[in-house]
Formats: C-alpha cells, structure tokens, sequence
C-alpha cells in the first residue's frame, strides 16, 4: 500500500470514528473504566460544554484527578491528546445547540415541570439517542444478521425484563413475514430451546447492558450448537457483545424517571425495525404471500366499514 493509500484509509478511519460521537463513545466504554478513568468519564458526560471549555488541569481538578490521568483517559479513546478531545466534545456540543437539544438534555425532570416541557426533554433525548445509534450502527453487521435470519429454520430471540417487551416486537413482525421465530423470557425455556438449535439457525440475544446473566447464558448455548448469534446491546466490549458472532449497537441518553436500561427501548426498536425490513427485503414475495394470508386470517375480526 502507498503512503497515498494508507493516507486515505486512515482519514476514512478518523471520519468513520468521529462520526460515533465522542460522547457516545466514553458512554459505551463507561464500564470498562475504573477509579480515576472514570470520574474522568462521569464529569465528561455530566457537562460536555464545561469539559470543552476547561484546560487538562480544570478538568483534572473537577474530577479530582490529575492532568496525567485525563491524558490517559483522551488515548484510551483514540486521541492523542487533550486538545483534540476537546474540539470533539466541542464539535458535538455545538452541533447539539444547532439542534435545539442543549437547554432540555441531561436537565433533571422537577416533579413541578409542566408536562409540555416534560415532553420536549423527552424528544429531544429520545431523538439525540436515535441520531447517535444511526452514527453508531455498523450497517453491514445488520446486513449479514438480515442475510441469516432469512435463510434459518429458526430464529431464538432471547431477553430479560424490558428487553424481553423488544424481543416480543421483533418476534411478532418476523412472524408476520414468515420467518420462523421464538421469542424466550423464561430462562429454562430457552435454554431448552437454544439447546436444539444447530447450523443455519439465528440466536439473537437482546440486551441494553450486555450483562444480563440469564440472556448470555442462552445466547452461548444456542451458540455452541451451531447457531449463529446476534447481539443487540450498547456496550461493545459487554459480556454478550463478546460471544456474539454479530454485533448491533445502540445508543442511549438517560432522563429523570427514565434510567438508561429504560431509555435503550425506542433506540433498540429503531434498530430491530431496519433488522426486520431488511429481511423482508430479502424475502418480498414470501413476505407479501404471508402479509395476504394473515390479513385475510384476521379480517372477519375487524369493524365493518359504514
């Protein structure tokens, strides 16, 4: 490869980083950060516009760190120094201002705020999250998802408490189309289920932290029969992203009342919905054969048109 060459993918590289979002991307590696790293991170994602505007050494002060431990913290993410992780942070905040998003996101809801303001620090948050999952997605890892599901036998979705409400959505659509699919909540269940599973077959396991206990377990066990295993998950390096042949990220942005567990559901949803029309891109005249069956199937059940 030329310098020329070599040259062009590492700005392609650069770009397709910064395209994450720095922010999204220190809110995904939050777990893997201990001690001084992450009260870096926490102070970061508390008041990014602060964290522009601050030297290393006010932002060490804040985060009652040092200046040493801040640059750490700037290469654990890919920079190589203070200032460049500054004019990203600063890039975002401004694209965020032009949006409208910065007065309502990341403001705690007062029990006394009026539902109208209520209702625009929930779009505002809900569509900065959705922004960010479609910078963070990578689509051809949705592409070879869409690819497996419509060829296998079965498709196993596995999860737990709100992801298993996400699991059921995607399992009624894939239904809908034709695809053989399962949705599991119960651990034994599923595990049963991931136990018949074999070559050909999807796993796809559902979780916003990738730590869920019970989802891992049936995700590898569906795995190591020959499944191949999807996870939909926001933290890249999260137990469950790590056993997944494939990987589906999300992003999130947390509110009062609304943790980011909670708040992962319409960027998850977002995610599951390009999953299931990209199979249906895939399998149109099954898709169509199958919309026509199940409509009429259900048609004497509907109101009569006056």
């Amino acid at each position: 490869m030329t310098e020329v060459d070599t040259a062009a993918v590492t700005a392609v590289h650069d770009a397709s980083v910064r395209e994450g979002g720095v922010l999204v991307r220190v809110r995904s590696r939050l777990p893997e950060f201990t001690g001084a790293l992450q009260r870096v991170a926490e102070q970061v994602l508390a008041d990014p516009a602060v964290a522009a505007r601050s030297t290393i050494v006010e932002l060490a002060e804040r985060s009652g760190t040092s200046p040493a431990t801040v640059t750490r913290f700037c290469r654990a993410l890919g920079f190589e120094g203070y200032a460049d992780l500054r004019l990203d942070i600063a890039a975002e905040t401004g694209r965020a201002r032009a949006a409208g998003w910065t007065v309502d996101i990341g403001r705690e809801i007062q029990p006394s705020d009026p539902l109208e303001r209520v209702l625009d620090q929930l779009m505002a948050a809900d569509t900065r999250a959705m922004q960010d999952t479609a910078a963070l997605l990578d689509l051809s890892e949705v592409e070879r998802a869409a690819a497996a599901i419509a060829t296998a036998d079965r498709v196993n979705i596995f999860g737990a408490s709100g992801s298993a409400l996400v699991g059921g959505e995607i399992q009624f659509s894939l239904h809908r189309i034709g695809v053989p699919a399962w949705a599991w909540t119960d651990v034994h269940n599923g595990l049963a289920s991931a136990a018949l599973m074999r070559n050909g077959d999807v796993a796809l396991g559902i979780s916003h932290s990738g730590q869920t206990r019970e989802t891992i377990e049936m995700l590898a066990e569906a795995g190591s029969h020959g499944a191949t295993t999807v996870a939909l998950t926001s933290f890249p390096r999260a137990p469950l992203a790590e056993l997944a042949d494939i990987v589906l990220l999300t992003a999130t942005q947390a509110t009062t009342f609304r943790p980011d567990a909670l708040s992962a559901r319409h960027p998850q949803l977002v995610v599951l919905d390009l999953l299931y029309i990209a199979v249906a891109q895939r399998t149109t005249e099954r898709s169509h054969a199958a919309f026509q069956r199940t409509a009429r199937a259900v048609d004497g059940h509907k109101g009569r048109k006056d």
